[in-house]
């Protein structure tokens, strides 16, 4: 895809965290580093494709033709979004893929099960705390830059021999899964679990464990699912064989206690 990138300026002397953005030269995303992408994120026809800074609309159309999935790309220059819409005319995928010209900071990323983009580090940070708020599980992919602090789930180098940026004829391409909000104290029948969490990093009762979109995998096969307000035991072995069957409800008050279970 051709990818604006937009890096976010901060307004010096302005009141808050205001930012402005400012326009980058346009770089064509090779189309094997496209594919990469959608192949990470495991795109389907029950998918719908949110791509940020969506060019000439390559990235949403392959994801249409291609995988089957639906979905919108939000572009600010008026040109490349009447060039997308021809481009998937012809592909035949008009009834799936949607062009539209939209700020991507106004653009309602809620409606994403996949989120592309090929945006500029500061941009990834200034959307990062929205990306985190998505529906847990929804799949975020980004070409060569990253979110900081919030460490990839997976990374893959891509060989681009035709890139026209840089001297490295090669392209990164990160996924994230949204994690499910765990942190705190949970409760259950005799039992309580006190979750900390960074990300998709956590730790419970002193153990180490994943996050994976809805679901907390501990060591020695221990899961639990998020299923609405609870928590639910779907595997428990070794030393914790004990919760197996146990559903667990956040617990209320500050400061967060089991007590009354």
């Amino acid at each position: 895809m051709i990818a604006r990138l937009l890096a976010v300026v901060a307004l010096a002397g302005a009141v808050g965290s205001a930012a402005a953005l400012e326009e980058v030269p346009f770089v064509t995303t090779p189309d094997n580093v496209t594919l990469k992408m959608l192949e990470m994120a495991r795109v389907g026809p029950r998918d719908f494709v949110l791509d940020l800074g969506s060019g000439d609309g390559r990235i949403v159309i392959v994801a249409a033709k291609r995988f089957g999935a639906r979905g919108m790309g939000v572009e600010i220059v008026p040109q490349l979004v009447a060039d997308s819409r021809e481009n998937a005319k012809r592909a035949g995928v008009a009834d799936r893929a949607e062009f539209r010209e939209q700020d991507l900071f106004a653009t309602d990323l809620a409606q994403a099960s996949v989120l592309t983009l090929y945006l500029l580090p500061d941009v990834n940070l200034e959307l990062r705390p929205k990306i985190l708020a998505l529906k847990p599980g929804t799949r975020v992919v980004s070409h060569d830059w990253d979110m900081a602090d919030w460490k990839p789930d997976r990374t893959e180098k891509v060989a681009a021999p035709d890139k026209k940026i840089g001297l490295e004829k090669s392209s990164r391409v990160h996924l994230w899964i949204v994690p499910a909000r765990l942190e705190g104290v949970w409760c259950a029948k005799g039992e309580r679990l006190e979750i900390a969490q960074q990300f998709q990093k956590a730790r419970v009762e002193g153990r180490d464990a994943t996050i994976q979109g809805t679901k907390l995998v501990l060591a020695q096969g221990t899961t639990l699912e998020l299923e609405g307000e609870s928590l639910r035991v779907t595997a428990a072995k070794g030393d914790l064989s004990r919760l197996q069957l146990l559903t667990f409800a956040r617990a209320q008050g500050q400061p967060a206690s089991c007590a009354s279970r």
